[in-house]
């Protein structure tokens, strides 16, 4: 393990759901390259909890437990039972962390999952969730999800919104937007020089030539244009069907996709234990276990922690990249 240079930053997410208890699982799997100091309520950490001033002081804490800077919540903690009383506290975290980084204190932010529908009651949070909270902390970025795991790293161009408003949300800005932004998250953060996107359609068959559908006509393969135009190697409108298999993975180094499930369903069937999400576009690094607070298994020792040890890994490698590095604009 790394014993050198900034720690990571990892905000709790709802203590009463698997967050802390992965937080303790992925301290002591040994297989931790930078460590990392937990924001939150200390008392879901139980007896790993080792109470700290400053970030400063991870280091020499991390040997005898997870790290904390103590927020605490207002109200009870029970795992598996949500409360609205703790959602200000559990945002609070966050920005605690966000701060955090911000000032230099932290290499990279994780965050652990947070259930919105508690901060939309409890707190009154207005944001589809993590990424788009985020965006706005950033100074209302726009920022990217990407969902990456050994096999797939895939980017939903529109993300937390019902199906039926994906075709009038889909526009050439916002597919040519989504792609420069992962195209040079790509480059400065994974040090992929020349990235390979691969454009999902919408329809059937990526349209069949309108026959199913125009917006690949109308939309899709205009942004794809521009985009070639701009110098970047994308190819597309493709037949979603055909995109995931094991031959056509190897063509490109990330696919977008249209919409949450089309994206998500794969790379998750793929890569499910060690996908990791990823927010591009922000200027400082940010992943997350790619799965929700699992309120059904909390506190149950069901959990595992390998997605939650796969962020704080990649988010130490993008981290390292990014400060040895200038950002590389499209």
């Amino acid at each position: 393990m790394a014993g050198t240079g900034l720690p990571l930053a990892l905000s709790l997410g709802d203590p009463a759901g698997i967050g802390p208890e992965i937080a303790v699982a992925a301290r002591a799997s040994g297989r931790i390259t930078q460590p990392f100091f937990a924001i939150g309520d200390g008392r879901a950490l139980g007896e790993s909890a080792v109470p700290i001033a400053d970030p400063a002081e991870t280091a020499q804490a991390w040997q005898y437990g997870v790290p904390v800077l103590e927020r605490p919540c207002p109200a009870p903690i029970v795992p598996g039972h949500p409360d609205t009383a703790n959602a200000h506290a559990v945002i609070d975290w966050i920005e605690t962390a966000v701060g955090l980084v911000h000032a230099g204190k932290a290499l990279a932010l994780v965050t652990n999952p947070i259930a919105k529908k508690v901060l939309y009651d409890g707190a009154g949070f207005s944001h589809p969730g993590h990424t788009e909270f985020l965006g706005a902390l950033a100074g209302g970025v726009q920022p990217v999800m990407m969902i990456a795991g050994p096999n797939l790293r895939v980017v939903p161009v529109t993300i937390h919104i019902p199906l039926t408003e994906v075709p009038r949300a889909l526009t050439v800005d916002l597919i040519v937007e989504t792609a420069r932004i992962t195209a040079e998250g790509l480059r400065r953060d994974f040090a992929i020089p020349a990235p390979r996107l691969a454009i999902a359609g919408l329809n059937p068959h990526a349209g069949e030539g309108g026959a199913m559908g125009r917006e690949e006509i109308e939309t899709i393969t205009p942004a794809v244009e521009r985009l070639c135009a701009l110098g970047l190697d994308v190819t597309g409108p493709l037949p979603a069907d055909t995109m995931f298999h094991v031959e056509a993975r190897r063509g490109y180094d990330v696919a977008l996709t249209m919409y949450h499930d089309q994206g998500l369903v794969p790379v998750k069937a793929l890569d499910f234990d060690e996908g990791v999400n990823v927010t591009l576009g922000l200027p400082f690094v940010r992943t997350s276990p790619d799965h929700g607070t699992a309120f059904a298994i909390a506190g149950q020792a069901k959990a595992r922690s390998d997605s939650l040890i796969a962020a704080l890994n990649m988010a130490a490698r993008m981290g390292a990249a990014r400060a040895g590095q200038a950002p590389a604009l499209v």
